[in-house]
């Protein structure tokens, strides 16, 4: 790390903190050469992730679209609120493994479903009939029969 004030290359750590957000750190550093001392911190640098949507457009990754896509089809569920929470970080994990700067919408909504299919059966139904489009009965049928098999 530079010094500020000499502009020597060759600095010291004296102290090491996580900083008061709790997503960065604090070092506590010293020059050699001047001898003065200086604070920086250090955060992950995180990739933007775009969502492609079904008509094209791109969008930033957005965490509480999923969250109230999932909190609607929970909705009067015996679904305590931890267990939405796992499901919400668990649907973001496995987003972000698959390591892409650019994602369908579709493959967001098919992890959802897959994890509210394990979570709550009328949930994943509730969810897949919104995200699916269910234009009739027997669409929702075929769904419902999936289920039962």
């Amino acid at each position: 790390m530079k010094c500020p004030y000499c502009s020597n290359p060759d600095t010291r750590v004296i102290d090491s903190r996580p900083a008061e957000d709790g997503n960065s750190i604090r070092r506590r550093r010293s020059c050699d050469a001047c001898g003065k001392r200086f604070t920086t911190y250090e955060k992950v640098e995180t990739i933007p992730l775009i969502i492609i949507k079904k008509d094209n457009n791109r969008e930033q990754y957005d965490r509480g679209k999923i969250e109230r896509g999932i909190l609607r089809a929970c909705y009067k569920r015996p679904v305590s609120a931890v267990e939405i929470q796992k499901v919400i970080d668990l649907v973001e994990t496995k987003v972000f493994s698959l390591e892409a700067k650019e994602i369908e919408s579709s493959v967001v909504g098919e992890i959802v479903m897959d994890v509210l299919k394990d979570l709550d059966e009328v949930a994943y139904v509730r969810f897949a009939s919104v995200y699916r489009e269910f234009k009739d009965v027997n669409t929702f049928m075929d769904e419902l029969k999936k289920i039962l098999k």
